[in-house]
Protein backbone atom coordinates (compact mmCIF):
# COMPACT_ATOMS: atom_id res chain seq x y z
CA UNK A 1 0.00 0.00 0.00
CA UNK A 2 1.32 3.44 -0.92
CA UNK A 3 1.54 5.73 2.11
CA UNK A 4 0.90 8.68 -0.19
CA UNK A 5 -2.35 7.21 -1.41
CA UNK A 6 -3.43 5.66 1.86
CA UNK A 7 -5.31 2.86 0.11
CA UNK A 8 -4.90 -0.07 -2.27
CA UNK A 9 -6.28 0.40 -5.74
CA UNK A 10 -8.15 -2.54 -7.25
CA UNK A 11 -5.19 -3.79 -9.29
CA UNK A 12 -3.09 -3.92 -6.11
CA UNK A 13 -5.89 -5.83 -4.38
CA UNK A 14 -6.01 -8.35 -7.23
CA UNK A 15 -2.22 -8.75 -7.17
CA UNK A 16 -2.59 -10.22 -3.67
CA UNK A 17 -4.75 -13.00 -5.13
CA UNK A 18 -3.24 -13.64 -8.57
CA UNK A 19 0.34 -13.91 -9.90
CA UNK A 20 -0.80 -12.53 -13.29
CA UNK A 21 -2.91 -9.68 -14.66
CA UNK A 22 -6.67 -10.16 -14.51
CA UNK A 23 -9.50 -8.19 -16.09
CA UNK A 24 -13.20 -8.10 -15.21
CA UNK A 25 -15.54 -9.03 -18.07
CA UNK A 26 -19.13 -7.83 -17.60
CA UNK A 27 -22.09 -10.17 -18.02
CA UNK A 28 -25.82 -9.57 -18.27
CA UNK A 29 -27.35 -12.86 -17.15
CA UNK A 30 -30.96 -11.72 -17.48
CA UNK A 31 -31.75 -10.94 -13.85
CA UNK A 32 -34.23 -8.41 -12.51
CA UNK A 33 -34.48 -6.70 -9.09
CA UNK A 34 -37.04 -6.89 -6.25
CA UNK A 35 -37.71 -3.15 -6.60
CA UNK A 36 -38.54 -3.73 -10.28
CA UNK A 37 -40.67 -6.87 -10.33
CA UNK A 38 -43.15 -5.79 -7.66
CA UNK A 39 -41.90 -7.88 -4.75
CA UNK A 40 -40.55 -4.73 -3.07
CA UNK A 41 -41.54 -2.06 -5.56
CA UNK A 42 -41.63 -1.15 -9.22
CA UNK A 43 -39.57 1.05 -11.49
CA UNK A 44 -36.21 0.15 -9.97
CA UNK A 45 -33.74 2.65 -8.55
CA UNK A 46 -34.68 6.12 -9.76
CA UNK A 47 -31.21 6.79 -11.25
CA UNK A 48 -30.81 3.43 -12.99
CA UNK A 49 -30.39 2.69 -16.67
CA UNK A 50 -28.23 -0.41 -16.99
CA UNK A 51 -27.65 0.10 -20.71
CA UNK A 52 -25.50 3.15 -19.97
CA UNK A 53 -22.69 0.98 -18.59
CA UNK A 54 -23.18 -2.44 -20.22
CA UNK A 55 -20.87 -3.28 -23.15
CA UNK A 56 -22.60 -4.03 -26.45
CA UNK A 57 -22.06 -7.77 -26.09
CA UNK A 58 -23.91 -7.87 -22.73
CA UNK A 59 -27.25 -9.14 -23.95
CA UNK A 60 -29.16 -11.84 -22.05
CA UNK A 61 -30.20 -13.45 -25.33
CA UNK A 62 -26.60 -14.72 -25.36
CA UNK A 63 -25.42 -17.30 -22.86
CA UNK A 64 -23.00 -16.44 -20.07
CA UNK A 65 -20.27 -18.36 -21.90
CA UNK A 66 -20.94 -16.55 -25.20
CA UNK A 67 -20.77 -13.14 -23.53
CA UNK A 68 -17.51 -14.04 -21.80
CA UNK A 69 -15.97 -15.38 -25.01
CA UNK A 70 -16.77 -12.14 -26.81
CA UNK A 71 -15.42 -10.07 -23.93
CA UNK A 72 -12.20 -12.03 -23.55
CA UNK A 73 -11.57 -11.96 -27.32
CA UNK A 74 -11.46 -8.14 -27.16
CA UNK A 75 -8.66 -8.13 -24.56
CA UNK A 76 -6.81 -11.24 -25.77
CA UNK A 77 -5.71 -9.53 -28.99
CA UNK A 78 -3.69 -6.99 -27.01
CA UNK A 79 -2.97 -8.95 -23.82
CA UNK A 80 -2.63 -12.65 -24.75
CA UNK A 81 -1.47 -13.63 -21.23
CA UNK A 82 -4.43 -11.97 -19.49
CA UNK A 83 -6.77 -13.94 -17.26
CA UNK A 84 -10.36 -12.91 -16.48
CA UNK A 85 -12.99 -12.49 -13.81
CA UNK A 86 -16.60 -13.03 -14.88
CA UNK A 87 -18.41 -9.93 -13.59
CA UNK A 88 -22.12 -10.57 -13.04
CA UNK A 89 -22.96 -6.88 -13.20
CA UNK A 90 -26.42 -6.05 -14.53
CA UNK A 91 -29.29 -5.89 -12.02
CA UNK A 92 -29.37 -8.27 -8.99
CA UNK A 93 -27.20 -11.31 -9.67
CA UNK A 94 -28.23 -13.36 -6.63
CA UNK A 95 -31.97 -12.87 -7.16
CA UNK A 96 -33.09 -16.30 -8.28
CA UNK A 97 -33.47 -19.96 -7.45
CA UNK A 98 -30.29 -21.49 -6.04
CA UNK A 99 -29.81 -24.18 -8.68
CA UNK A 100 -30.19 -21.62 -11.46
CA UNK A 101 -27.62 -19.34 -9.82
CA UNK A 102 -25.19 -22.23 -9.42
CA UNK A 103 -25.52 -23.16 -13.08
CA UNK A 104 -24.72 -19.60 -14.21
CA UNK A 105 -21.71 -19.15 -11.94
CA UNK A 106 -20.29 -22.54 -12.83
CA UNK A 107 -20.86 -21.95 -16.55
CA UNK A 108 -18.74 -18.81 -16.24
CA UNK A 109 -15.92 -20.68 -14.51
CA UNK A 110 -15.81 -23.25 -17.31
CA UNK A 111 -14.81 -20.60 -19.88
CA UNK A 112 -11.14 -20.70 -20.82
CA UNK A 113 -8.93 -18.28 -18.84
CA UNK A 114 -11.74 -17.30 -16.45
CA UNK A 115 -10.22 -17.64 -12.98
CA UNK A 116 -12.97 -16.25 -10.78
CA UNK A 117 -16.29 -14.46 -10.50
CA UNK A 118 -17.43 -11.10 -9.17
CA UNK A 119 -21.10 -10.94 -8.22
CA UNK A 120 -22.93 -7.61 -8.07
CA UNK A 121 -26.07 -7.72 -5.95
CA UNK A 122 -28.21 -6.05 -3.29
CA UNK A 123 -27.80 -6.56 0.46
CA UNK A 124 -31.37 -7.85 0.81
CA UNK A 125 -30.83 -10.63 -1.75
CA UNK A 126 -28.24 -12.87 -0.14
CA UNK A 127 -29.79 -15.91 1.60
CA UNK A 128 -27.63 -18.02 3.87
CA UNK A 129 -27.92 -21.09 1.63
CA UNK A 130 -26.35 -19.11 -1.22
CA UNK A 131 -23.57 -17.90 1.07
CA UNK A 132 -22.91 -21.51 2.05
CA UNK A 133 -22.53 -22.41 -1.62
CA UNK A 134 -20.34 -19.38 -2.42
CA UNK A 135 -18.08 -20.20 0.53
CA UNK A 136 -17.59 -23.69 -0.91
CA UNK A 137 -17.00 -22.27 -4.40
CA UNK A 138 -14.50 -19.77 -2.99
CA UNK A 139 -12.29 -22.67 -1.95
CA UNK A 140 -11.98 -23.68 -5.62
CA UNK A 141 -11.98 -20.30 -7.42
CA UNK A 142 -11.81 -16.61 -6.59
CA UNK A 143 -15.20 -15.18 -5.54
CA UNK A 144 -15.90 -11.51 -4.71
CA UNK A 145 -19.37 -10.28 -3.73
CA UNK A 146 -20.11 -6.57 -4.35
CA UNK A 147 -23.15 -5.07 -2.66
CA UNK A 148 -24.85 -1.98 -4.05
CA UNK A 149 -25.22 -0.03 -0.81
CA UNK A 150 -25.13 3.53 -2.27
CA UNK A 151 -25.48 5.36 1.08
CA UNK A 152 -25.84 4.75 4.81
CA UNK A 153 -28.74 7.24 4.95
CA UNK A 154 -32.07 5.39 5.10
CA UNK A 155 -34.04 8.49 4.10
CA UNK A 156 -31.99 8.76 0.90
CA UNK A 157 -32.43 5.05 0.20
CA UNK A 158 -36.18 5.56 0.35
CA UNK A 159 -36.05 8.60 -1.94
CA UNK A 160 -34.14 6.68 -4.62
CA UNK A 161 -36.46 3.63 -4.33
CA UNK A 162 -33.75 1.17 -3.31
CA UNK A 163 -36.12 -0.98 -1.27
CA UNK A 164 -33.57 -1.90 1.40
CA UNK A 165 -32.02 -0.23 4.45
CA UNK A 166 -28.51 0.47 5.70
CA UNK A 167 -29.13 -2.16 8.36
CA UNK A 168 -29.69 -4.70 5.57
CA UNK A 169 -26.29 -3.76 4.18
CA UNK A 170 -24.52 -4.20 7.51
CA UNK A 171 -26.16 -7.59 7.99
CA UNK A 172 -25.24 -8.81 4.49
CA UNK A 173 -21.61 -7.71 4.78
CA UNK A 174 -21.17 -9.31 8.20
CA UNK A 175 -22.73 -12.61 7.07
CA UNK A 176 -20.64 -12.66 3.89
CA UNK A 177 -17.40 -12.06 5.78
CA UNK A 178 -18.35 -14.68 8.39
CA UNK A 179 -18.38 -17.17 5.49
CA UNK A 180 -14.84 -16.17 4.52
CA UNK A 181 -15.92 -14.60 1.21
CA UNK A 182 -14.20 -11.41 -0.04
CA UNK A 183 -16.75 -8.61 0.04
CA UNK A 184 -17.10 -5.03 -1.22
CA UNK A 185 -19.66 -2.26 -1.48
CA UNK A 186 -20.56 0.37 -4.04
CA UNK A 187 -21.42 3.92 -2.96
CA UNK A 188 -22.85 6.85 -4.94
CA UNK A 189 -21.53 10.32 -4.11
CA UNK A 190 -23.98 13.21 -4.53
CA UNK A 191 -27.39 11.59 -4.16
CA UNK A 192 -30.40 13.93 -3.86
CA UNK A 193 -30.70 15.74 -0.56
CA UNK A 194 -27.33 14.64 0.75
CA UNK A 195 -24.97 17.33 2.03
CA UNK A 196 -21.23 16.92 2.40
CA UNK A 197 -21.70 16.03 6.07
CA UNK A 198 -24.10 13.21 5.17
CA UNK A 199 -21.69 11.90 2.54
CA UNK A 200 -18.91 11.86 5.13
CA UNK A 201 -21.22 10.13 7.62
CA UNK A 202 -21.62 7.32 5.08
CA UNK A 203 -17.83 7.12 4.78
CA UNK A 204 -17.55 6.78 8.56
CA UNK A 205 -20.24 4.10 8.69
CA UNK A 206 -18.68 2.11 5.82
CA UNK A 207 -15.26 2.35 7.48
CA UNK A 208 -16.63 0.38 10.43
CA UNK A 209 -17.31 -2.65 8.20
CA UNK A 210 -14.80 -5.47 7.47
CA UNK A 211 -14.70 -4.76 3.73
CA UNK A 212 -12.16 -5.78 1.11
CA UNK A 213 -13.19 -3.26 -1.55
CA UNK A 214 -15.13 -0.01 -1.84
CA UNK A 215 -16.14 1.42 -5.21
CA UNK A 216 -17.10 5.09 -5.38
CA UNK A 217 -19.42 6.30 -8.14
CA UNK A 218 -20.25 9.92 -8.76
CA UNK A 219 -23.97 10.48 -9.34
CA UNK A 220 -24.82 10.71 -13.02
CA UNK A 221 -28.22 11.91 -14.17
CA UNK A 222 -29.21 9.78 -17.15
CA UNK A 223 -31.75 11.27 -19.52
CA UNK A 224 -35.11 9.53 -19.23
CA UNK A 225 -34.65 8.20 -15.71
CA UNK A 226 -37.09 9.13 -12.99
CA UNK A 227 -34.40 10.97 -11.04
CA UNK A 228 -33.46 13.11 -14.03
CA UNK A 229 -37.12 14.06 -14.41
CA UNK A 230 -37.40 14.86 -10.70
CA UNK A 231 -34.35 17.12 -10.79
CA UNK A 232 -35.50 18.84 -13.98
CA UNK A 233 -38.94 19.54 -12.48
CA UNK A 234 -37.46 20.87 -9.24
CA UNK A 235 -38.93 18.06 -7.14
CA UNK A 236 -35.41 17.08 -6.06
CA UNK A 237 -32.14 18.99 -5.90
CA UNK A 238 -28.59 17.66 -6.13
CA UNK A 239 -25.21 19.13 -5.30
CA UNK A 240 -23.22 20.26 -8.33
CA UNK A 241 -19.60 19.16 -8.05
CA UNK A 242 -16.59 20.42 -9.96
CA UNK A 243 -13.83 18.01 -10.93
CA UNK A 244 -11.71 19.35 -8.09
Amino acid sequence: MSLEKGYYDFSEFLSKHFPYKVQKISINAGFTCPNRDGSKGTGGCTYCNNQTFNPDYCKPVMSVAEQLEKGTAFFARKYPQMKYLAYFQAYTNTYGELQHLKSLYEEALQVEDVVGIVIGTRPDCMPDELLDYLAELNRKAFVLVEYGVETANNETLEIINRGHTWEDAVDAVMRTKSHGIPCGVHLIIGLPGESLSEILATADAVSELPLDTVKLHQLQLIRGTRMAQQVESGELSIMRWTAE
